[in-house]
């Protein structure tokens, strides 16, 4: 008999990057007495790893767990990036209900809608929380039309239309219920959860069933697979199977040997865990997404939706340039190997394929920013390697023709600067779909484009709006090709030998464009050392040295100027890269490389490719 489980709420925190989920989850555990009253708090204490505290994004979703009154409330803290999309579909699998954040600025944004959608797909149960309302520009009664729309564009329910607003101010910690009430505190949001998330539902008697949502990995226990209980109990030392909705021959003997639930930012070992709790589970080592455990007498999966496919690949391949294995801890294809399917562990987004040669590895994810988090990563970890330009994946469809992966950017940017970008991207390939002016002096656009055709801009976006511009993309499906694309006008400086560069060899190189490396830098054959103006490749000598005379000393270089290095980050490599390169990455330095370094060689293989 199915039962409802009142002391439970399962909860997910949704939203578009930036509007305030990690936040608001924040002040959620603070004033449900997670810490003491004395505790010092890190800011977004659920972006735990070094890049979402840079970066300010949230990559994994987290667990956690407060009490309200008498209830536990589970709350998971999801990404709002597309490229990260694939960790919000299936948490949603272990909650009843979600909290839909939204800015009370920048209203309903392209992953607003994504998240919501999927929301609304599985049935579940939505409070809509206007978060940032102190915002001074705030405009909440448009935002609530704007959201309300949304649903009717989503095909909502007359039910799932009738959800609660909840207006809040997540960094001031408060939440309200009407836009003139006084604010005090979070309560209102507590119990709003309590009243509109349904409590899980299911059969205590019945044999287990656990739908593994989330994997999480740690050195000391390995694979740690975390999921709701849908039906029955699960003890420790508990006999089991896992099977899987989409392989129907899977069935695996397991043993349940440690079981937590969340409290807090801590996981807490339990013996037994029953309907509508959400556990983790240690000790099965090949635990995957998508696995049902069940009890071995009764194993029936629970169906789970296919992860979305990957849209871009790049190859990773071990570092070959001269250079090569002097900065690295980790440096072999074997390394290499072990790491990235060591990330299979966690990333279910990601693709990982062997290459014909042992040296080489394709890496398929979801968007640039999907692989440089990976890239970011390896690098702190110690490896150094080489990667090649992304490029898009490629289908056909029934009838031989070839199509591409097309997104959907929605670009706010002051006025001035719109006929810019709409140059820039339709240049792209990219379609002007709608273009609304705001009072505010912005501009937003609407564009469908290539995948490939944002490759390398968001550096040219933030300079075309001199930094003033915000870009959202969302995948929209496959299209037909759309053509070639020009990626970029400039050609490369490029070391015409090995040494260390000296400033008289930069200086004359510095003519030519602009340099991304500084006097005393080692460089080598078929390095690229700088960008140049015009479109040609021109090889420059920075390791050259004055010749000595004796009307003219050495001395003499000091009176020479040389304009600052560009120094580029990790997108910005990624960025500029064209096909003939390569990204040459360890943990101290970021190199550009052509992939011939021998100029001959080089010269040959372009003659014959444009031979072709």
């Amino acid at each position: 008999m199915k039962i409802k489980r009142e002391d439970v709420r399962n909860v997910a925190i949704i939203a578009h990057v930036d509007h305030g989920k990690t936040t608001l989850v924040d002040e959620l555990l603070k004033q449900s007495g997670v810490f003491r009253e004395n505790q010092e708090v890190a800011e977004r204490v659920m972006d735990s790893n070094d890049i979402e505290r840079e970066r300010g994004i949230t990559i994994l979703s987290k667990n956690t767990a407060v009490y309200y009154k008498d209830t536990k409330i589970n709350i998971i803290d999801t990404p709002g990036h597309a490229d990260f999309g694939g960790e919000v579909e299936r948490v949603l699998k272990m909650v009843d209900g979600v909290i839909l954040v939204v800015d009370a600025f920048e209203g309903a944004m392209p992953q607003t809608k994504f998240v919501l959608k999927k929301a609304l797909e599985l049935n579940l149960s939505v409070i809509v929380c206007i978060n940032k309302i102190d915002r001074p520009e705030a405009r909440p009664q448009e935002v609530i039309d704007e959201v309300l729309e949304l649903f009717i564009e989503l095909d909502a329910s007359d039910e799932q239309l009738d959800c609660p607003f909840v207006f809040a101010s997540a960094k001031a910690g408060h939440a309200i219920l009407e836009l003139d009430d006084s604010p005090k505190n979070m309560e209102p949001l507590f119990e709003t959860i309590l009243k509109y998330i349904p409590a899980p539902e299911g059969d205590p008697d019945e044999s287990t069933q656990l739908l593994i949502s989330t994997i999480d990995y740690n050195e000391y226990v390995g694979r740690i697979g975390i999921g709701k209980v849908d039906n029955g109990k699960i003890k420790v030392n508990q006999d089991a199977v896992l099977v899987n909705a989409h392989e129907p021959d899977k069935q695996k003997r397991v043993k349940i040997s440690k079981l937590y639930e969340f409290d807090g930012l801590n996981k807490v070992e339990v013996n037994e865990a029953t309907v509508g709790s959400i556990v983790a589970i240690s000790g099965i080592a090949d635990i995957h997404i998508g696995d049902t455990i069940c009890s071995p007498e009764n194993p029936v999966a629970i169906p789970f939706q296919k992860i979305s496919e990957p849209t871009i690949s790049m190859h990773f391949m071990v570092n070959d340039s001269p250079l090569a294995g002097q900065e690295g801890k980790f440096v072999t294809s074997r390394h290499l190997r072990d790491r990235l399917f060591r990330e299979l562990n966690t990333d279910v987004s990601l693709r990982v394929e062997e290459t014909e040669t042992t040296e080489s590895f394709k890496v398929s994810g979801r968007g640039e920013l999907h692989l440089s988090v990976l890239i970011e990563n390896m690098r702190r970890e110690g490896y150094e390697f080489a990667v090649s330009k992304a490029e898009v994946l490629y289908k056909t469809d029934e009838h031989g023709k070839k199509l591409e992966p097309m997104e959907l950017a929605y670009i706010d940017v002051p006025d001035e600067f719109s006929g810019t970008v709409i140059e820039k991207l339709s240049s792209r390939k990219g379609e002007l779909l709608n273009m609304t002016t705001s009072s505010g002096g912005y501009t937003r656009l609407e564009f469908s484009i290539p995948a490939r055709g944002l490759i390398g801009y968001r550096g040219e976006f933030m300079t075309s709006t001199k930094g003033n511009g915000i870009i959202n993309t969302i995948f929209n499906g496959y299209g037909p090709y759309k053509g070639d694309i020009q990626y970029r006008k400039q050609g490369s400086l490029i070391a015409f030998e090995a040494g260390e560069a000296i400033t008289y060899g930069l200086f004359n190189a510095q003519e030519r464009g602009t340099l991304f490396i500084g006097p005393g830098e080692k460089v080598y054959s078929g390095m690229v050392v700088g960008q140049n103006g015009k479109t040609d490749d021109v090889e420059v000598n920075v390791c050259k040295t004055k010749h000595l005379t004796n009307t003219r000393s050495s001395g003499s270089d000091e009176a020479l100027k040389l304009v600052p290095k560009k120094v580029l980050s990790l997108e910005q490599c990624l960025e500029f890269i064209d096909t003939d390169e390569l990204l040459e990455v360890t943990p101290e330095n970021l190199r550009i490389r052509k992939k011939i370094l021998d100029p001959t060689l080089r010269k040959r293989s372009k003659f014959n490719n444009n031979k072709n």
